[in-house]
């Protein structure tokens, strides 16, 4: 199991390594310049261990004899590490080598066991652990590569985090809320995003510890009350112990529990178990909870039996912030069960027509809609987009992403509106098809070294999927291939990054992960994504190349912040500040292929479509759609969105005017007469000509002195025109009226 795989014949360092962190050593040397035969010459042993406990003593004694050190690479705690140097610990002093890993001979950080290595960290480590026998301009330019990334990466830079959020729909958006005057402690599960958001969550625990904490700071703290979320695959993992152990310390305390009827957090598995809300509720009280409530959007579900049980209440999910504070004043520890099923096991159990999709669906009318944001302040939801109009950013619903879970219409706004029974209007096209014809094959890079790809996107909009076509092609075509897709939580909306590597044989590709400046094919499905840290440290001037989706994709900031401003322009140019020129290719991939395939989920097969026309992935048209047939989800659709994305990396100007026929982009007026005269009709037909006229007196006497000015832009009559109307058009319920009774 134990094997050296890289000898010497006078060996001077040994690398010792397994699992992972072998392939990472053997893509760091590849990195330096060092195959097998240069580090022979220069006296390199590395030693490949199977077993890593025990450390098997007489293979390691054959390899650490002759070596004046040796490099332990390992990730988390020193395994082998602590046992190589107690096997060593009897050598002579004159035979025993010194042993460096997580620390050097000094005591100073070396491999740290703090996090993932990378080929990057161990390139650094083995180069400075040689550089005292062996030097190369390959390794110079290897660390003058490194510290130059480095630095850039740490300059400023107007960027925006994606942060994870709940799915559109989430039970959590609403269950995770707090009364006012309250404090509410997380856990394991999707619920512990809410530690980040403005909840007042704090602190986290193991799984199944879920307000023990609360059981040590109670008594030291002047706080009375607590509420702890808890999910359900928890609850039923362990998380009932910690309802035990709160119900025997007698602390005041509330478990949320949300039954959301799945595994949710790593993408909707079963619970290992059968659990309902009735075998909750009598689990509980039988753990010694004197006091439960039910919380639900449909409290008529429940059988008689249980809605007739003594000490439980079952409110409706719109009382749920007053059964919280009448909770709160409970002593001893208490349960609300949150009864709503998971939005994303929702969408799949509705695709497979196993659970009812409601026909009701949620629309905001633009001209009524005043853009203030408290929709998605009572939503939570990021399937509540910006619009931006001539009057400003206004509100629109993501159709293609909305759960239909319609709390965004909580708040108190007349712009929302609901339509029952409709189904959303397909785009028709006045050019066919066929009008493209037939694409020419593009030149496809060759495989002398293999070509890594990075997909960059966010979470729950079909990255993986991109990532595991690409390899399962690789596969079909008999190529080597390695992916690896860095999830972060597996939510959407978060950060999501996969790695694929395709080389001619599966012995060419060592390490799964792309190492810094090794990326040849950037697929940025995300424009913030794609600025990342993450992303622009894989870039190389000279070898990358990058396919963006340039669609402002907004952050869970925006839910808070109404006005906050994308730094796209920003971000572009910092991803094209990486890569030579013309090796940055920028579309908007949401809105074609939406506009194209009336779904946004198309874009990124799309975006992949692109890249390949453009010769940038090593893979056959055949090899792709067969695999996008094995994927077996959706297979005629995500064939025609990779076509689209082809037909438009090869005439992308006729695919635009295209899309920009059937749904053209806004561009807000910049003329300052057409900004007046836009203002003017609008008041006509808000009330009449002559108070248009009064608004047009008025802005008069400010252009004049604008005039007086010289100043050309006319900055001070554009802000007066669009203020003077907002406040002349002043929306009353008689105006609401009037624009729902408009024929438009």
């Amino acid at each position: 199991l134990n094997k050296v795989t890289i000898e010497s014949d006078h060996a001077r360092l040994g690398i010792i390594a397994n699992g992972k962190s072998y392939m990472d050593v053997l893509q760091a040397l590849e990195d330096l310049g060092i195959d097998a035969e240069k580090a022979g010459h220069i006296g390199l042993r590395v030693y490949k261990v199977g077993m890593s406990w025990p450390l098997e003593p007489e293979g390691t004694r054959d390899f650490a004899k002759g070596l004046e050190e040796i490099l332990v690479v390992e990730e988390k705690r020193s395994i082998m590490e602590d046992q190589l140097t107690g096997q060593l610990y009897n050598w002579q002093v004159d035979e025993r080598p010194r042993v460096i890993g997580e620390y050097d001979e000094h005591g100073n950080d070396l491999l740290t066991n703090l996090g993932e290595l990378t080929p990057a960290m161990i390139a650094r480590a083995i180069a400075s652990r040689i550089s005292r026998f062996y030097k190369s301009d390959v390794i110079t330019d290897r660390l003058n590569f490194l510290a130059a990334k480095e630095k850039t990466l740490a300059k400023p830079r107007n960027a925006m985090v994606r942060a994870p959020h709940y799915c559109s729909g989430c039970p959590h958006n609403t269950s995770t809320k707090v009364p006012e005057g309250s404090r509410a402690m997380a856990g394991i599960g999707c619920h512990y995003m809410v530690t980040w958001m403005d909840r007042n969550t704090d602190t986290f625990t193991q799984m199944g510890g879920e307000g023990v904490t609360w059981i040590g700071q109670a008594p030291f703290t002047d706080t009375q009350h607590v509420f702890q979320n808890l999910g359900d695959g928890t609850y039923f993992h362990s998380g009932i112990l910690a309802i035990r152990a709160a119900v025997s310390a007698g602390v005041n305390i509330t478990y949320k529990i949300l039954f959301n009827d799945a595994v949710a957090m790593t993408g909707g598995q079963p619970i290992d178990g059968q659990l309902t809300v009735e075998k909750i509720v009598n689990q509980v009280r039988g753990e010694g909870v004197k006091y439960i409530a039910v919380v639900s959007d449909d409290i008529e579900k429940y059988p008689a039996n249980l809605r007739n049980m003594d000490a439980l209440q079952i409110n409706h999910r719109d009382d749920f912030e007053g059964v919280q504070k009448q909770f709160r004043q409970i002593k001893g520890t208490s349960v609300i069960v949150y009864d709503q099923t998971c939005a994303a096991e929702k969408r799949r159990r509705r695709k497979k027509k196993i659970m009812l999709d409601p026909p009701k669906r949620v629309v905001i009318n633009p001209e009524v809609c005043e853009g203030c944001g408290d929709c998605s302040v009572q939503s939570n939801c990021l399937s509540v987009l910006p619009l931006e109009t001539e009057l400003g950013r206004k509100r629109a619903i993501d159709q293609s992403a909305c759960n239909k879970d319609y709390t965004c219409t909580k708040g108190f706004c007349p712009s929302f509106v609901t339509v029952t029974g409709g189904e959303l209007k397909k785009k028709t096209f006045a050019i066919s098809e066929d009008a493209f014809g037939a694409l020419p094959e593009p030149v496809k890079p060759n495989l002398d070294r293999p070509w890594n790809i990075m997909v960059s996107g966010v979470g729950g909009t079909g990255v993986l999927t991109i990532s595991a076509i690409l390899a399962m092609a690789a596969y079909i075509e008999g190529k080597g291939c390695s992916s690896l897709n860095q999830t972060g939580l597996a939510q959407k909306f978060g950060a999501v990054n996969s790695h694929v590597r395709i080389g001619k044989t599966q012995e060419d590709i060592f390490a799964a992960r792309i190492a810094a400046g090794d990326c040849d094919l950037l697929i940025g499905c995300d424009l913030l994504v794609s600025d990342s840290d993450d992303s622009l440290a894989k870039l190389h001037h000279s070898r990358s190349h990058a396919v963006i989706n340039e669609y402002e994709a907004p952050t869970s900031g925006f839910i808070n912040n109404p006005d906050i401003v994308f730094p796209s322009q920003a971000m572009k140019d910092s991803i094209s500040a990486e890569l030579a020129e013309g090796r940055t290719h920028f579309v908007n991939a949401t809105k074609i292929a939406t506009v194209l395939m009336s779904n946004s989920i198309a874009s990124n097969m799309f975006l992949m479509g692109h890249a390949y026309q453009m010769g940038l992935i090593p893979l056959t048209v055949e090899a792709i759609e067969r695999a996008i047939e094995l994927n077996n989800v959706a297979i005629d659709f995500n064939k025609k969105a990779f076509l689209w994305g082809r037909r438009a990396a090869f005439d992308l100007k006729s695919i635009e005017a295209m899309v920009e026929q059937a749904e053209p982009s806004f561009k807000p007026l910049q003329n300052v007469e057409d900004i007046i005269d836009w203002r003017y009709n609008k008041l006509i037909a808000y009330q009449n000509e002559q108070y248009a006229n009064e608004y047009l007196s008025f802005v008069a006497k400010i252009k004049a002195v604008d005039n007086t000015l010289h100043s050309e832009s006319k900055q001070l009559t554009k802000a007066v025109a669009k203020s003077l109307f907002k406040l002349m058009a002043y929306k009353d319920e008689y105006e609401v009226a009037r624009m729902y009774s408009d024929a438009a």
